[in-house]
């Protein structure tokens, strides 16, 4: 599941057939049955993440993409929500996050042992104390199109955007996130156990948002680029932010 989910980072666009050739190649004797098995069970399907991380819920709305040919050209305007795996010794756990695309910057996460929609509904509470994005996109998943979820958008009057089914370049930011997110931490650390991911998380998104500069914003880092002027009086409030965010993230596993 470990070296799956490593190459489908680097190649989102494999199938089971490919996969299982790369494996073969890379030195591990295995069929496309198990590959199948257990790409369904980390929730990774070729191009995009389906079904497990985004099976839709037939009795849930779906909400049109807004987001065709619209420039991003300010913080709040858009926000995204994903759903990654994140492997551990024995076993594994999600994660979501809450990202603004103009700055990259991670607002809120949440780790959870079970794909319910409590744990993706408590990061959006979280993001939603910091501020309120003019657009929300998300994939179809029902974790996000659950009332819970789209109920606190509307209480927002936030415009709910969802993408359509495989388009990959629709939630293109989430996917640099998760390759950054895996690469940068948790490729490089064995988590024991589900408390030594969410303080390997909680270091990395710290680092990530205020001391990880993007190239992409003329080098600044995230919280520079999503407070501007103000980030100097959010700076020193980051370990605050982290432990706020950990306590959360733990209750979510409960």
């Amino acid at each position: 599941m470990d070296r799956i989910d490593k190459q489908y980072t680097k190649t989102p666009f494999y199938g089971v057939e490919r996969m299982t050739q790369q494996l073969k190649r890379d030195g591990v004797v295995i069929g496309h049955n198990r590959v199948r098995r257990l790409m369904r069970l980390v929730g990774l399907m070729p191009v995009y993440p389906k079904p497990k991380t985004s099976k839709r819920h037939p009795e849930h709305k779906i909400y049109p993409y807004l987001l065709r040919g619209v420039a991003i050209e300010r913080v709040n305007q858009v926000w995204s929500a994903d759903i990654t795996y994140i492997r551990l010794l024995a076993g594994f756990v999600y994660l979501v996050a809450i990202l603004d695309w103009f700055s990259r910057y991670v607002l809120s996460w949440s780790v959870s042992n079970s794909l319910d929609s409590l744990f993706c509904v408590d990061a959006l509470d979280d993001a939603l104390r910091i501020a309120t994005p003019e657009i929300f996109n998300s994939d179809q998943g029902s974790q996000f199109t659950s009332r819970d979820f789209t109920g606190r958008l509307e209480q927002a009057r936030v415009r709910i955007s969802m993408d359509g089914r495989g388009r990959v370049f629709d939630n293109i930011f989430s996917e640099r996130l998760w390759r950054s997110v895996k690469y940068e931490e948790v490729y490089l650390n064995e988590y024991q156990d589900v408390q030594e991911a969410l303080s390997g998380l909680g270091t990395y998104f710290d680092f990530y948002n205020h001391r990880r500069p993007h190239q992409s914003l003329d080098y600044r880092t995230p919280a520079e680029a999503y407070f501007g002027n103000r980030f100097s009086c959010f700076a020193s409030r980051s370990e605050a932010t982290e432990e706020h965010i950990l306590y959360n993230a733990t209750a979510s596993t409960l």
